[in-house]
């Protein structure tokens, strides 16, 4: 952090305004350069990109420290608000998708565009909420799949300008105000599903839906998204949706090559189709249980369950749940992108700027602990909270503990750490808890005044880069939890890290493509006393039928692996009972006889107290 920022933002919080009112040059919390690249050198979109690692480190950097974006999707459908024909009408409770859901003519369900007049739209305001809540960057559907452009656009007749009283281009106005204000600014583009144009993909209930892809893709999508990024200035995001379908490969490569050579900076997400995997997964509505190591990724989800806007959706979550779903998406080294959707009169929802503003307060407090850090360094999630770690100037670092709930008796463990601990503070101020190092750990140990509070940070400042040994240590229940990151590998097995390209994130983090009997995965224990334990596994297995051997010591665990029906369908089984020594063990699984590709797909392995 820049000493002239620091005093500035100092200066801001000393003066009790929001952090939006405060002028600043760059956003709080950047993060500290890494001493060698961040992304790995197989990451795919390296080839796609023509980068190094540390040029793909450079354009990805504001991403990775913002931590916090709003989506924002608004198109003709708020006008119709989830409602046809004097009936709620969408799918799967989604009221962008009304068109859909209804079959709706496109000659009918266009007619809503005489209407659409959103004047209490104010793109300043918008703007200015975003940032008193702590957002650090916008994503607007400029086309969603019903077709309808929410910008001026000489492609198409069925844009806001053109087809509505409104006359009036949002885009630009929301691109000027982001400028005023220093916000960075995405545009979400539907190119495969387009209900409305002839040729574009998913109507498959109107006869005036059907046309040639190409042409579609030549005329629509094409001019649309070089309108896009020639019209509004800098777009740091294109946020495609639902691949395949009308975009194969060729289609793909025309529109991945005008985008990347109009603005080469751009950041682009995993949907556009085609094979291309892109800059950033992008889980939708749920957040993975160990995020993408290795990958940049986004969360988008919703407050309530519709994306656009529906009179009839009052599901609201509650603003302290939305505040723990951005801190453990920050400790598994993501970004959340929260949707919010505006009224047909332009206006965003009073319960979305509700909680807007319970997550701004709470990060002018705490974002620290959110802003510029990475992901947590340790393989499992604490049951009190969630882990985040910055990089300090001059080689020190700093471990956030965000506490959702006081553990009973008061105590933070981090096994395995073995950092000198500099100082210990409380974000926002506060009694200080105590920290002890021992045995390569450290237990903080939590104040009376502070066990009754939730959803604070307790800030370890530490001396040097925050080491930990990769050996499982017990947990504060005694047990010990096993994940594939923290084994050591041989005979060509493999993590395997899920992907996420649409709705879902497909399987679970696990070891695989164990295709060679002598491949072999370890892990090293370290137990404060000798003990009893029932050994607990997690895998999957396509046929089942391989024996693999559970190996501590002298003692060896035989299991005939069944079968669960497919290499993503886990489940799991109880091995047996065994003995850990005091001090450090070594327990290795290992194949004795191979039936099929692979004896199985390791998620997990715990071993529970007796």
């Amino acid at each position: 952090m820049k000493t002239s920022f620091a005093r500035a933002l100092v200066a801001c919080l000393l003066s009790g305004l929001p952090l939006a009112s405060c002028a600043t040059t760059e956003a709080p919390y950047a993060s500290v350069p890494a001493d060698k690249p961040e992304t790995l050198p197989d990451n795919p979109v390296l080839l796609e990109r023509g980068e190094t690692p540390a040029q793909h480190d450079e354009r990805m950097t504001w991403f990775r420290d913002a931590r916090f974006g709003m989506f924002i999707h608004w198109g003709l459908y708020a006008q119709h608000a989830g409602e046809w024909h004097g009936k709620e009408t969408n799918v799967n409770r989604c009221a962008e998708w009304l068109m859909c859901g209804a079959r709706a003519p496109i000659a009918e369900y266009a007619l809503a565009a005489k209407d659409f007049n959103p004047v209490k739209y104010n793109a300043d305001a918008w703007v200015k909420a975003a940032k008193d809540a702590g957002v650090r960057y916008m994503v607007i559907t400029s086309k969603h799949h019903e077709g309808f452009a929410m910008f001026a656009s000489k492609a198409s007749p069925f844009n806001i300008v053109d087809a509505t009283p409104f006359k009036r281009d949002p885009l630009k106005e929301l691109a000027e105000a982001c400028r005023k204000h220093d916000m960075k600014l995405g545009f979400y583009y539907s190119q495969n599903l387009d209900w409305h144009h002839p040729g574009g993909g998913g109507n498959n209930w109107d006869p005036a839906a059907k046309g040639d892809a190409d042409k579609y893709v030549d005329d629509i999508v094409i001019p649309q998204v070089t309108e896009i990024l020639k019209n509004y200035g800098d777009i740091s995001v294109v946020w495609w949706d639902i691949p395949g379908g009308v975009i194969n490969k060729a289609r793909a490569d025309k529109i991945h090559k005008l985008v990347t050579s109009l603005q080469p900076k751009i950041i682009l997400n995993n949907r556009l189709g085609g094979g291309y995997q892109s800059d950033i997964e992008t889980p939708e509505q749920h957040i993975p249980p160990t995020g993408f190591p290795g990958k940049d990724w986004e969360a988008c989800m919703t407050m309530n369950h519709t994306w656009g806007f529906s009179k009839f959706d009052k599901n609201w979550k509650s603003p302290e749940s939305l505040i723990e779903n951005l801190c453990d998406i920050a400790s598994k080294g993501g970004n959340y992108l929260l949707n919010v959707g505006p009224t047909p009169e332009g206006e965003i929802p009073a319960a979305s700027l509700e909680r807007l503003s319970t997550m701004g307060a709470w990060l002018k407090v705490n974002g620290e602990a959110i802003y510029g850090t990475r992901a947590s360094i340790f393989a499992q999630t604490p049951a009190w909270g969630r882990v985040t770690l910055r990089r300090q100037a001059g080689g020190d670092s700093t471990l956030y503990a965000i506490v959702f709930k006081s553990p009973a008796d008061g105590k933070l463990l981090f096994g395995g750490l073995g950092n000198e601990v500099k100082a210990v503070r409380i974000l926002g101020g506060g009694e200080l808890p105590q920290a002890v190092s021992a045995e390569g750990s450290i237990t903080v140990t939590l104040p009376e005044s502070l066990r009754s509070k939730q959803r604070f940070v307790v800030a370890l400042d530490l001396k040097g880069a925050a080491v930990l040994d990769r050996s499982a240590h017990v947990l504060a229940d005694g047990s010990f939890k096993l994940s594939p990151r923290q084994a050591e590998l041989s005979g060509g097995l493999k993590l395997q890290i899920p992907a996420s390209a649409g709705l879902h994130t497909a399987g679970e983090e696990n070891l695989g493509v164990w295709t060679k009997p002598e491949g072999a995965a370890s892990w090293s224990l370290k137990a404060q006393k000798a003990g009893s334990y029932k050994l607990k596994f997690r895998f999957s297995s396509k046929d089942g039928g391989s024996v693999i051997e559970f190996v501590i010591g002298d003692q060896v665990l035989p299991l005939t692996v069944p079968a669960t029906g497919n290499w993503d369908k886990y489940q799991e089984v109880d091995v047996a009972s065994l003995k850990l020594p005091s001090g450090t063990s070594e327990l290795k699984i290992r194949c004795r006889s191979l039936k099929g590709e692979a004896p199985c797909n390791v998620s997990g392995l715990s071993l529970m107290p007796e």
